[in-house]
């Protein structure tokens, strides 16, 4: 059975850690490309500007126009071409990191996330959008970011909702992971949908990644709640440090090695109800992850700790929660034939999963969680 794991070369996690990304551009030359949002450079001026004095590299500014299109992309290599950059650095949320992946092509990159919404600073792909903001397609590159560099300090003062959200993201982590590893799946580490010329065959998950997608969520649990409050107070604690390395590192670790499964499929199928639109990617995981549970029949007691966490840390639980006040069959159905395509990953449960299935527990799932808070 072949087996793949996948991970960043380097992550290196601290307060005030942009003060050394100069030292990492070292190591790939004198100067580095920026692609970041006027506002999050904005945000960490300062260190980027001891930076480059402290070690002697130039960074380049890009004037990222917020969208990772391939006109944007295209506009990028030639800017660093033009400049001489020996690397790339990704800064602020998701668009502006999966540029960076896109004109790196998988070398020499330097990725700085400024939130902790999601588990994509460690992954070895993107999505590409059209310069309107349309999906366009996904990328995928021969290895992962070269270094994740992660300052605490700017986490701990970014809004709270983006680290909760990113909690949500998390919390799918090792349930999506047991479920591959029950149903024997291929795993994004191997050959993610046969885009990657030369690279082998699809692979199976590691005992490793399934290992450490367990202890993204017994960290959550342990942390979640410590590190909410840390966040709403702009303070490093050890609690806030735990899960911000939950929720880059073992989620991102856990999800590409580990694998997905229903949750992720179903918040695709959400796209197809318009009051959803707003929340934030792991707030939408957090709702079908306890779907996913009522699909497998997970016992009560784990239903119940899953719940009981997202109500403390604020995740949604129903569908009001994440904006569908109103919703007919119809309406869910068209959400699970979007969750239920052949190329999603809810085929990776270790069992046949159809859409009549889907729209079952989603209003299985919205009534656990209505009941839930009803009794707290």
């Amino acid at each position: 059975m072949r087996r793949a794991f996948i991970s960043p070369a380097k992550y290196v996690q601290g307060e005030n850690e942009i003060l050394n990304l100069g030292y990492f551009i070292k190591t790939f030359g004198e100067s580095a490309l920026l692609i970041a949002s006027k506002d999050d450079a904005a945000r960490v001026k300062d260190k980027l500007v001891h930076t480059m004095k402290e070690y002697g590299v130039t960074i380049v500014e890009s004037g990222f126009n917020g969208e990772c299109s391939r006109q944007e992309v295209a506009r990028l290599q030639q800017l660093a071409k033009e400049h001489n950059c020996a690397c790339t650095i990704g800064l602020g949320g998701g668009k502006a990191i999966d540029a960076a992946k896109c004109v790196a092509e998988g070398e020499a990159l330097i990725i700085v996330p400024t939130i902790a919404a999601t588990d994509a600073p460690t992954s070895h792909s993107a999505v590409l959008y059209t310069p309107e903001g349309e999906f366009d397609d996904y990328a995928y590159f021969k290895q992962s970011p070269s270094v994740v560099l992660i300052d605490t300090t700017v986490i701990a003062n970014a809004p709270t909702r983006f680290l909760v959200a990113g909690m949500g993201d998390a919390l799918s982590t090792y349930f999506e992971a047991r479920a591959t590893a029950k149903s024997y799946s291929n795993v994004n580490a191997g050959l993610p949908c046969g885009r990657i010329e030369g690279v082998g065959e699809p692979a199976k998950g590691t005992k490793a990644a399934l290992a450490l997608a367990k202890l993204c969520y017994e960290t959550l649990l342990e942390d979640g709640y410590k590190a909410k409050l840390a966040s709403d107070a702009n303070i490093v604690t050890p609690a806030l440090e735990n899960i911000i390395e939950t929720n880059i590192l073992l989620s991102g670790l856990g999800f590409e090695s580990g694998g997905l499964a229903a949750a992720h499929a179903i918040h695709n199928g959400l796209t197809a109800l318009e009051g959803a639109h707003h929340f934030f990617h792991g707030e939408k995981v957090a709702f079908t992850t306890i779907v996913q549970l009522v699909l497998e029949n997970a016992h009560k007691e784990e239903l119940d700790e899953v719940l009981g966490f997202c109500v403390s840390v604020g995740l949604p639980v129903c569908l009001a929660d994440i904006g569908v006040h109103e919703v007919t069959r119809e309406e869910l159905m068209n959400v699970a034939v979007k969750a239920c395509i052949p190329e999603e990953s809810i085929h990776s449960m270790p069992f046949p999963v159809t859409p009549d299935d889907v729209v079952g527990a989603m209003i299985v799932a919205d009534q656990l969680g209505q009941q839930f808070k009803a009794r707290i």
